[in-house]
Parts: structure tokens; sequence; C-alpha cells
């Protein structure tokens, strides 16, 4: 299977470049449409960002989206000549020409008499082709925040199978393509990546989530459904790209 190809990479030792900023408008709150168990795509950006959050702050007890049951080979790219980022505790491959929207930390944050706290990023990654209509972000959530346990969640498979976790990770009445439990070898055994790929008639998105340590890493990668046939394959790579470290 293609997607096994999917495995760590030596590190970087060149910096994250910097690029200039996108002018992106970011989409309303999905919040009231999530709510309502409706899968609606405001724009052509940050799918991701703003149905994901709203549904990873506010999850639906009986999603309709299911898991396919017989999954045919992935198509995906090879990434290692793309510039691999890294994050806190994650990396991922950028496609080419895809432009660094990431917010730049707060290093000055807690140096005041104040003692102010640095403020949390919505995003631990992000990028956007040159038009702004292909995204592709990484966000870290507490996994206690998706599903209680009693235990720190070390592993995808803690918040569930992989039918049980799309009711998290995928909006309600989305239609989901595909997808697939993924093992990666590492050092000390296997990691488990869950894989969904779902959309509606305008939009299109691939998603890949693992759990370390108590936290949730999560890719995605998305477009308009008019683009996905040609740019589809690079975005997909691109969320399959993600190494917890």
């Amino acid at each position: 299977m293609a997607i096994l190809s999917f495995s760590t990479h030596p590190p970087n030792p060149n910096p994250n470049p910097k690029t200039p900023k996108s002018t992106t408008t970011l989409v309303p709150s999905l919040v009231p449409a999530i709510s309502k168990r409706h899968f609606v795509f405001k724009t052509t950006s940050l799918i991701i960002s703003t149905s994901l959050i709203a549904t990873l702050q506010y999850p639906i007890p009986n999603c309709s989206a299911e898991p396919s049951p017989k999954a045919a080979p992935l198509a995906i790219e090879n990434t290692k000549s793309w510039f691999q980022y890294y994050g806190s505790g994650f990396s991922i491959r950028v496609p080419p020409e895809f432009q660094d929207m990431t917010e730049p930390e707060d290093y000055d944050a807690g140096r005041s008499l104040y003692g102010d706290k640095a403020k949390p990023k919505m995003f631990a990654a992000r990028f956007a082709s040159p038009d702004g209509s292909e995204i592709v972000n990484v966000l870290i959530r507490p996994t206690n925040q998706l599903k209680i346990t009693f235990l720190e969640a070390q592993d995808i498979t803690d918040l569930g199978s992989l039918k049980e976790a799309a009711r998290i990770f995928v909006p309600g009445g989305a239609n989901i393509y595909t997808a697939r439990k993924i093992k990666i070898k590492e050092e000390e055994g296997f990691r488990t990546y869950y894989f969904y790929e779902f959309g509606d008639d305008e939009q299109h998105a691939a998603l890949v989530a693992a759990v370390n340590a108590g936290k949730a890493f999560i890719s995605g990668a998305t477009a308009p459904q008019s683009k996905w046939d040609s740019d589809g394959v690079k975005l997909r790579s691109a969320a399959i790209s993600l190494v917890v470290l």
C-alpha cells in the first residue's frame, strides 16, 4: 500500500524559510452549522481550521459519517524533496510554492511585570497555496478535550476505533470517501495514525490524526472539489506526511 511509504525523515538542518504572508480571508465560524449536524463549507479556505475546531469543541454524538468498509490503494506523491517543517513535537512536508502562514511565537510574553501569558496559537502550522484556495494545517489539542479518559492517551486507538474516532474528527453529515488505519514503525514499536478523506459537493479534505503523551496531532489539507482532481494527490500527500516526533 502506497501510504506505508510515509516514514520519519532525518532532521532538516536549514531553518524554516520566511515567506510573505497570504491575504487569505478567514472563514466565519461553522459552530452553528455543525451544531445542527450539517456539514457546510463556507469558503474555499480553512475547512480544517474551522469545521474541525468546531467539531472538537462540540462533538457530534450521532455522526452519520462512517469509514468505508473496503479501501482501495491511495495515490500519494514522494514528498522527500519537499521542505520539511518542524513544529512542537511533529514535522510535516510542505507542497512546493505554498506560503508559510504559521503564527510566530510570542517570545516576549511572560517578561512583563504582570507576567502576561503567551496567547495560545490556533494552528501549530499553516500553509496556503499562492491563491489561498488550498490549505495545509496542523493543530494540536489535548486528548482529554476530545474524549474523557481516566488515563493519559498514548495512542490514537485510546480515542476509539477508526469508526468511533470519525465522530471526533469528521464533521457530522460529511461524506467519507475513505478511511484508513496506518501503523508506522518507530524505534520503540509502532505508532497508529488515522486517515480520513471527506467532503461535500464544493470542498474536499484529507485529515490525519495521531496521539502522543496526551496530545492529538491533526494535519489537514483542503481544496475545492474542482481542484481536487488535479491537486488532490499533492494535498493528500502533505496531510499523510505528518510525523509525530
